[in-house]
This record gives structure tokens, C-alpha cells and sequence, in this order.
């Protein structure tokens, strides 16, 4: 079996067994498990594979905790998981600068009819979505941060591109702006706050994963550099490369980032059904560092392979190219911007005492 068909299997797998909304406790014990796989998805699948298991996987985890919600467990089972339908997350908004903890739109309830309009600014794979999961205020008189999720399939909204989407990586994603409008019933909204969904399961899935996904970027780039520095060193026996120290170099850095991210998957697991934790500052600055930490040492450690390999890593034809590794890995520590997320931290290093 190839290495795509076993991450295929694997994540079917993984979500077939876990699409119950009264499976919770077993939702809570898979994060290390799914990192782990992580590692493997880049090397893979397309970056659209990895980007949407990773991001829209992690909103709908968030969604099925909530055992009081009725559309969306039956969703995840009938359709995304029998049908493999592709759902996509509207989380990003004009005028809120990047903070996906504050909306401006607001769905308006009338009867049993709800509607909801927004002005996005990234919507990775929403014209091949066959529904999607968006933000919004409660009411329109609720504060921003006072967010609900709303699922709205497809035949149940429109979306007219804002722009394109041309960039240096990650172009599997899709992620033009759009404007969104949607039409359905009061049972598309998700029962629960987006706050608490966002911090006990979509922040700690998300900053992971990703991590974990970044980890493997780099591992695929310096198992380039090692493969290339063993080659230089069968042409002469007895002579280790001189590249062979920076190899050594970038093992250590590579090590750290891997058990960053492996003990918070773990520390995350032990919690098990107790979420409390994951409201308070101590695990928000860890998820933070974690996310920053790992955003900005994976394409360090890609640049280290770069120029151990030298110019056969940076010529694209070559099998010591790591020329995609480094388009994609930037997009780590923009998506979501480490700037805004340093300065969430700051705010809060400055009354959190560290007992």
C-alpha cells in the first residue's frame, strides 16, 4: 500500500470512528495520533490535502463536542464521512484585521429562517466546498466576540469572489476573499459558544497539527541533506563531508521541534475530558509559543538543508530540491500572522504569573 493510501486509510479511519456526537472521550485521546500522521500528509498529498484536513478538520472536532448540536453530527456522518464531501471555514472577515475571536456579521433569526451575509477575506476551497462552516455574531445587537458557528450547505448560500489567489505557496488552498450570503433553518446553528470551541478544541487541533505538519516540511528537507551528504561521502571513504556538521545542526534543531510539539499533543490528551484548562491563560500562551515557535524554526531548519545540499536543492528539477518546502513553510508564520498572536501574548505575560 502506498504511503497515500495509508494516510487515506488512516484518516477515513480515524473519522469514521469518531463522527458520533457521544463519542467525546474518544475525540480527546486521538491528537497524537493525528500529529503523527501530519508528518506524513505534506510529503503525501498536495498542500490543499494537508491545509484542509488540518484547519476545516479541526473546526469540525471543535463542532462535534457539542452533544446538544443536531445537524451537524448527522452532517459529519452522512455526508463528509459515507460521501467524502468537502467542507470548507469562513472564520476570516474584512475589518477585523485577522482576529477570528471577533465578527462583525451577525445572523439574523426570523421565525425559523435565519440569514447570514459576509465579507471574507480568505475562503480556501470555497467554489469546490459542498458546504461551509462560518462565523458570525450571535444577534445583531450581540458584542463581536459573542460568535456562533452556522453550517450552510450547499444550495443554502452564494459566494462572489472578492480576488485571486496567486501566491508563492500553498496554492492548493484556493483562499480568495469572497462575499458570502446564506439562507436556512435555526437548526444550521451550532448550539454553544465559537469561544469555547475555539479555545478547548480548534486553537489546541489547529496549532498542533500544524506544527506537526511543519515538523515534517523540515524532517523531508533535512532527510534531503543527509541523503545528499551521504552520497558526498561514499565518494570518499574514511572523509566525513564538511556539510555533515551543519547536517548535525539541524538534527538538534529539528529534535526540539519535534518534542515541542509532541508533548503539548500529549499534555493535551492527558486532559482528557476536563477542559477547563484550555479557558485559561497558561494554556493559551503555550499553544501560542508552540505555534510561533515552530512557524519560525521550520523554515530555518529548511534553509540549513538548503544550503547544505547547495544549488541542487535550489534548482527545481533536481531530487534534492527543496524549493516547495520553502514556498509552503513561509506561509507558517502568516497564516495566521505570528505578529498578532505575539501580541495576544504580551497582553497576557503581563498579569499571568506562572505558578
Amino acid at each position: 500500500m502506498s504511503l497515500i493510501d495509508r494516510v487515506k486509510e488512516r484518516k477515513q479511519d480515524l473519522i469514521r470512528r469518531h463522527a458520533r456526537a457521544d463519542d467525546v472521550k474518544g475525540l480527546t485521546q486521538v491528537l497524537i495520533t493525528l500529529a503523527s500522521l501530519a508528518l506524513l500528509w505534506w510529503a503525501a498529498l498536495s498542500s490543499a490535502h494537508v491545509s484542509y484536513w488540518l484547519t476545516v478538520g479541526a473546526v469540525l472536532l471543535a463542532v462535534v463536542l457539542d452533544k446538544t448540536a443536531q445537524v451537524v453530527p448527522s452532517y459529519l456522518r452522512d455526508h463528509l464521512v459515507r460521501r467524502q464531501e468537502l467542507i470548507a471555514s469562513i472564520t476570516s472577515e474584512n475589518g477585523t484585521f485577522g482576529d477570528t475571536r471577533s465578527s462583525i456579521c451577525a445572523v439574523e433569526v426570523a421565525g425559523d429562517r435565519i440569514a447570514l451575509d459576509k465579507d471574507a477575506t480568505t475562503v480556501s476551497y470555497g467554489e469546490h466546498a459542498d458546504a461551509q462552516l462560518v462565523t458570525c455574531r450571535r444577534a445583531p445587537d450581540a458584542a463581536a466576540s459573542d460568535q456562533v458557528l452556522v453550517l450552510f450547505r450547499r444550495g443554502d448560500y452564494s459566494l462572489a469572489p472578492t480576488g485571486t489567489w496567486d501566491t508563492l505557496g500553498m496554492r492548493g488552498t484556493c483562499s480568495p476573499g469572497a462575499k458570502f450570503a446564506g439562507r436556512g433553518g435555526v437548526e444550521q446553528i451550532v448550539p454553544g459558544s465559537f469561544a469555547d470551541s475555539s479555545a478547548q478544541t480548534m486553537v489546541p487541533y489547529s496549532h498542533i497539527l500544524w506544527s506537526a505538519l511543519w515538523c515534517g516540511i523540515a524532517a523531508d528537507a533535512v532527510a534531503r541533506a543527509a541523503q545528499f551528504v551521504r552520497a558526498e561521502a561514499r565518494k570518499k571513504p574514511g572523509v566525513v563531508p564538511p556539510q555533515a556538521t551543519r547536517l548535525a545542526r539541524a538534527h538538534v534543531e529539528l529534535q526540539a521541534m519535534r518534542h515541542n510539539w509532541e508533548g503539548c499533543a500529549r499534555e493535551f490528551d492527558e486532559l482528557g475530558d476536563d477542559r477547563g484548562p484550555l479557558d485559561g491563560m497558561g494554556w493559551a500562551l503555550k499553544l501560542n509559543q508552540l505555534k510561533m515557535g515552530c512557524s519560525e524554526l521550520a523554515p530555518r531548519i529548511v534553509h540549513e538543508a538548503l544550503q547544505i545540499i547547495g544549488i541542487l536543492a535550489y534548482k527545481n528539477d533536481s531530487k534534492f530540491s527543496v524549493g516547495r518546502h520553502y514556498r509552503d513553510v513561509l506561509s507558517a508564520s502568516l497564516m495566521v500572522s505570528n505578529e498578532r498572536i505575539s501580541g495576544k501574548s504580551a497582553s497576557m505575560l503581563l498579569v499571568f504569573k506562572d505558578d
